[in-house]
């Protein structure tokens, strides 16, 4: 089995490649770097079963494979709002040509959506059926109707030429090998609480997320590439958390004497964000195990062996 893992070297994608590593498949990770980092999968670099190609998925690439696992695209705001029209490109075009390649050599695709089609949702908790409060020319719209016309091509391209798909509504997900820059949520309050400044709320933090450990949600992700069912469906956990309840548990981890401080709240932040995750659960036997509090834990570490690492550099430069 070849799997193509486009993204692969990014923080979702190098932990699928690791799992697909560990099964004893083969991997072909494809990734432009501009959020992925080699050094998330340099343990596999040199294996006889694993290629690292450097490509960007808006242009066209030819190979051979037996799976593609569609994950090439920034994902949080402060990267995919860098250049709104790349990100956009990124998930028409990249999403087009990673289809065609399916269809070219029969290939299964699984397209990594996200929750983000649903919008500000006026629907609590999100199922699968509903059609989402989108935006179409706000700050987030680049990401958010990028997405959805990702998921448009996927279901056409199953119409109109019979190519396999898997579509995956991906829910706030955390762990190790978040970017300290990212701007999502876990990795701020971490990151600002290691350096010991004022943990940021955006708003009141009453809005609500439900965060996801990184291994439950790639045990999702294969789970449904492995079954029979199309989707869309939702993977993440269901466990609701206020922005405000995040903040006071990586303070309590990390130094409780942190203080609070609140900045308003950016342009179509959502307010509410929880998956109904029933039809994982029937179609794929899944439920996420990792608890938050459980999962802070090592990603608190990673996040403390990058900022020591970035200091020693930082030392050594000064040197």
């Amino acid at each position: 089995m070849i799997n193509l893992v486009t993204g692969g070297a990014g923080f979702v994608g190098s932990h699928l490649v690791d799992r697909l590593m560990q099964a004893g498949q083969e991997v072909i990770c494809l990734d432009n770097y501009f959020t992925g980092r080699k050094s998330n999968i340099s343990q596999w670099i040199g294996h006889p079963r694993f290629e690292l190609i450097r490509h960007d998925v808006t242009d066209p690439i030819r190979l051979e494979c037996d799976r593609i696992w569609h994950l090439a695209c920034p994902a949080s705001p402060v990267h995919y709002q860098f250049n709104p029209i790349k990100t956009a490109k990124t998930s028409f075009l990249g999403t087009y040509n990673m289809l065609g390649l399916a269809r070219r050599v029969g290939a299964r695709l699984l397209l990594a959506s996200t929750s983000e089609v649903y919008g500000d949702p006026e629907v609590h908790p999100q199922p699968e059926s509903y059609r989402g409060c989108v935006n179409t020319i706000g700050i987030r719209s680049c990401y958010d109707e990028g997405k959805r016309i990702a998921e448009t091509l996927c279901f056409d391209y199953q119409r109109m030429h019979d190519v396999e798909i898997r579509v995956m509504r991906i829910f706030n997900t955390y762990g190790p090998r978040m970017l300290p820059d990212d701007g999502r949520v876990v990795s701020n309050f971490i990151v600002q609480a290691l350096k010991g400044e004022p943990l940021t709320l955006y708003g009141d933090g009453s809005q609500t997320r439900s965060f996801c450990f990184v291994d439950d949600l790639v045990e999702g992700m294969i789970r449904l590439m492995d079954g029979s069912h199309t989707g869309p469906m939702n993977i993440g956990n269901p466990g609701e958390f206020t922005i405000r309840q995040l903040a006071e548990l990586v303070r309590a981890r990390i130094n409780p004497d942190l203080p609070l401080i609140e900045k308003p709240l950016p342009a179509d932040d959502p307010l509410q964000r929880q998956p109904v995750i029933d039809l994982a659960q029937r179609e794929l036997g899944w439920s996420p195990t990792v608890s938050l509090e459980n999962g802070l834990i090592p990603t608190i570490e990673w996040f403390r062996k990058v900022l020591d690492q970035q200091a020693s550099q930082t030392q050594g430069v000064r040197a």
